[in-house]
């Protein structure tokens, strides 16, 4: 008998019990390397500090350790990622949640949320911060997060993707939420050039590029997203998900993210690894502010359930999506 798909709240509240079931403690690297055989794991990702412990899990041999051998692949946009694992194309992706995702979900796109990755520490400076053009700043036109109405805020992918949700839980401090400001699809890297040259008021930026831009003089922050806002994370295909090769990437993972609590996040070897990886210079990353990684990578149900309000309250869910 066909299985009807779950009503989208009720996915939502699974994602926790999902992330613990592939958590376990895991067995010896040698006894998963010998059961395993060396399974292959394809994984999406858009290179990003956010997702340091797939980096260092790689880098430092924790995913051999469990007997796999991972394939990262890169790619311009995780949103457009997340279905290639509904079909199984690729095992896994490290990215960002968009709006698309939950309309993914209620649509039946074959996928789980199993795992948050990194979180802005509300502190100033932050990874992942509110950017205002410096030119805007000089002549008093914007001075805080308020004076934003109306103006043009660069997000990655738009106000549906990942950063458009940081950016409402960094506006609503100030009582706006997106439809107050325009928001406009800038790539990352296009982001400081974009603030110089007028094309945008802010950029929505994370690490290592909101020090990049700081330090050329383009724009200064004005607001951060509060604690432990995160808006990314890993997906599983649901063929994957139910392997067991699932539970030691997860393994593998968290003993990343251990690497990088208290000082492990600034630590040399650490950053080499991640600059690498990333493409970012060395010099760059040591003076960027950290993110932070819960030991367990846990996925927050708390801040899934925000971050579909944000979408809802944007017009950006669809059909089932949408219903409360």
């Amino acid at each position: 008998m066909r299985r009807r798909p779950l009503p989208l709240l009720a996915l939502l509240s699974g994602l926790a019990l999902l992330a613990t079931a592939c958590g376990g403690g895991g067995s010896s690297g040698k006894e998963s390397a010998k059961a395993s055989g060396g399974t292959t794991v394809k994984v999406a990702h858009v290179p990003s500090t956010l997702f340091a412990p797939l980096y260092l899990a790689d880098a430092k041999g924790y995913f051999k350790e469990q007997g796999l051998n991972v394939d990262l692949q890169k790619v311009k946009a995780g949103q457009d990622a997340v279905p290639l694992a509904g079909t199984g194309k690729v095992d896994a992706v490290v990215a960002g949640f968009s709006a698309g995702l939950f309309n993914g979900l209620a649509q039946g796109l074959k996928v789980k949320v199993v795992a948050s990755m990194g979180a802005s520490t509300g502190e100033q400076p932050s990874p992942t911060a509110l950017e205002v053009a410096q030119r805007l700043l000089d002549s008093k036109e914007v001075g805080k997060p308020a004076d934003l109405r109306g103006r043009k805020v660069a997000v990655a992918g738009g106000a549906g993707a990942a950063g458009g949700y940081q950016l409402a839980a960094t506006l609503r401090e100030s009582g706006l939420t997106l439809k107050d400001v325009t928001v406009v699809n800038v790539p990352i890297p296009d982001m400081a050039n974009a603030l110089a040259d007028g094309g945008v008021d802010a950029a929505l930026a994370p690490a290592p590029f909101t020090t990049a831009m700081e330090e050329r003089g383009v724009a200064k922050p004005v607001a951060v997203p509060p604690r432990g806002t995160t808006a990314t994370g890993v997906v599983f295909g649901n063929d994957f998900a139910d392997k067991p090769a699932a539970e030691k990437f997860l393994t593998a993972l968290r003993k990343g993210a251990a690497d990088l609590q208290g000082q492990g996040a600034r630590a040399e070897e650490n950053l080499t690894i991640l600059a690498k990886a990333t493409g970012q210079k060395l010099d760059v990353l040591r003076k960027t502010p950290p993110y932070q990684w819960d030991p367990q990578l846990a996925a927050d149900q708390g801040q899934l359930k925000a971050m579909r309000q944000a979408y809802r309250d944007a017009g950006l869910l669809k059909g089932k999506a949408a219903e409360e």
